[in-house]
C-alpha cells in the first residue's frame, strides 16, 4: 500500500481479503465513511450551519442532546439501512436497536454506534467523533435486542472518526488498527497512518480529577504516584490532560502513547461505570488492543465482558500497556488485601533511628 496514495476502497479492497462476507464487509464501511463525511460536513459549519445547541429532547441516558447528536444519528441511519448489508442498528442515541424498514433487504451484520462522541463540546469547537462497532448476525430472522448483547471480542470491525482540524477515520478489521484522513478536494479517506501502535509505557494520563473524592483506593495511589513525579516512587514526571471527549483523548494515546481512565467510582452508586460498554468501550478496546495498547476495567479485559444490556455502562481504563497493567495489579492488591502495609496487634513501631537516617 502506498502511505498518502491508498484510499479507504482500495485498502479495504486488500485488507479483507480472506474475511468472510469481505465485499459486504468493505461496502459497510464504505458506508460508514459517507455518513462520517456527512458528519464532518455539519459540525466544520458550526454556528453558520445553525447545529449547535440543545434540543427539547433527552436521549435514553436522560441526557439533553444537542441538535448534531439528532442530525448525526440521522446520518448513519439513512446512509446504512437500504443496502442489504446490516440486519439492525442500535444507537446510544435510541432506547431500543432500529429496526430496517420492511422494504430493504437485511443483511448478515449489526451496526452500533455512538453518533456524536463529546457532542457537549460543540458550542466550544472542541473535537468530537463518531465511534462504531460492527457484529455479525447469521440468522434470516431480525434481530432482537439480545442479538447484540456479544462480547467485545466477536466484533468483526470496530472504528471512530474524530472531527478536528482535519477529519480523520481510524479502523480495525482484526488486522491491525489503521489511520485516514479525509481529503476534502477529493472528497476521499486516504491513508495516512497504517499499522498504529501504541507505546507500551508512557509519562500521561488523562483522568477527570474533579470526581477524585469518589475513586476507589487504586486510582488514588496510581495518580498520586503520577503526580509525585520524579520525587516519588515513579521516578519521573507525567503530564497529565484531559478534553471530556473519548475520541479525542484516544486518538492522542493512539497517536504518541498515554493512559485514559473513567474508572469506577462511587459518584452515583448505580451506575458502577460511565461509559457505554457497546457503543464506546468495546469499539475502542479493540481498536486499542490491534495497536499492541490493552483495555481494562481496572478488574477485567473489557474485550471479555458479556453485555447484559444494550446500554450498559462500565469503567474504562486503556492505553499504553505497562501502565494499563500496573492499575490492575493495583487493584488486584486491593482486592487480595496485599496493598495493606502489617500492622501488629501486640507491637508499634520502634527504631534507634532518626526517619531520614534509616534510607
Amino acid at each position: 500500500m502506498h502511505l498518502g496514495r491508498t484510499t479507504l476502497s482500495k485498502f479495504l479492497i486488500q485488507q479483507l481479503d480472506g474475511i468472510d462476507g469481505a465485499r459486504e464487509l468493505g461496502a459497510l464501511l464504505v458506508d460508514v465513511a459517507a455518513a462520517v463525511k456527512a458528519i464532518s460536513a455539519m459540525t466544520a459549519k458550526g454556528a453558520l450551519g445553525g447545529v449547535l445547541g440543545a434540543v427539547d429532547s433527552q436521549n435514553v441516558y436522560g441526557e439533553t442532546q444537542v441538535k448534531l447528536d439528532v442530525l448525526a444519528n440521522e446520518a448513519l441511519l439513512r446512509a446504512c439501512e437500504w443496502g442489504g448489508l446490516v440486519a439492525g442498528m442500535a444507537s446510544e442515541e435510541l432506547d431500543d436497536p432500529y429496526d430496517i424498514p420492511d422494504d430493504y433487504p437485511r443483511g448478515k451484520f449489526l451496526l452500533v454506534f455512538d453518533p456524536l462522541d463529546g457532542s457537549s463540546n460543540t458550542d466550544v469547537n472542541v473535537p468530537v467523533g463518531t465511534i462504531f462497532s460492527v457484529l455479525r448476525h447469521n440468522d434470516a430472522a431480525a434481530p432482537a435486542t439480545v442479538d447484540y448483547l456479544k462480547p467485545g471480542r466477536t466484533q468483526v470491525a470496530a472504528g471512530y472518526a474524530i472531527y478536528g482540524p482535519a477529519t480523520m477515520l481510524v479502523l480495525t478489521a482484526g488486522r491491525g488498527t489503521h489511520g485516514f484522513t479525509l481529503d476534502r478536494e477529493i472528497g476521499n479517506f486516504i491513508l495516512t497512518h497504517p499499522n498504529l501502535q501504541i507505546p507500551a509505557d508512557t509519562s500521561e494520563f488523562a483522568i477527570n480529577t474533579s470526581n477524585a473524592r469518589f475513586w476507589e483506593t487504586p486510582v488514588h495511589r496510581y495518580v498520586t504516584e503520577c503526580q509525585a513525579g520524579r520525587t516519588g516512587e515513579r521516578g519521573r514526571d507525567f503530564n497529565m490532560r484531559w478534553i471530556a471527549s473519548m475520541v479525542a483523548e484516544v486518538h492522542r494515546i493512539l497517536m504518541r502513547g498515554g493512559v485514559f481512565l473513567h474508572p469506577k467510582d462511587t459518584k452515583d452508586p448505580g451506575k458502577p461505570g460511565r461509559l457505554r460498554l457497546m457503543y464506546e468501550a468495546n469499539p475502542i478496546g479493540f481498536l486499542v488492543e490491534q495497536a499492541g495498547g490493552r483495555a481494562s476495567t481496572g478488574r477485567h479485559a473489557l474485550l471479555d465482558l458479556l453485555p447484559s444490556a444494550l446500554h450498559q455502562r462500565v469503567p474504562v481504563i486503556l492505553g499504553s500497556r505497562h501502565e494499563v497493567e500496573r492499575i490492575e495489579r493495583y487493584h488486584r492488591e486491593l482486592d487480595n488485601g496485599t496493598d495493606r502495609p502489617f500492622v501488629s496487634p501486640l507491637f508499634n513501631e520502634r527504631s534507634l533511628f532518626r526517619p531520614d537516617a534509616q534510607n
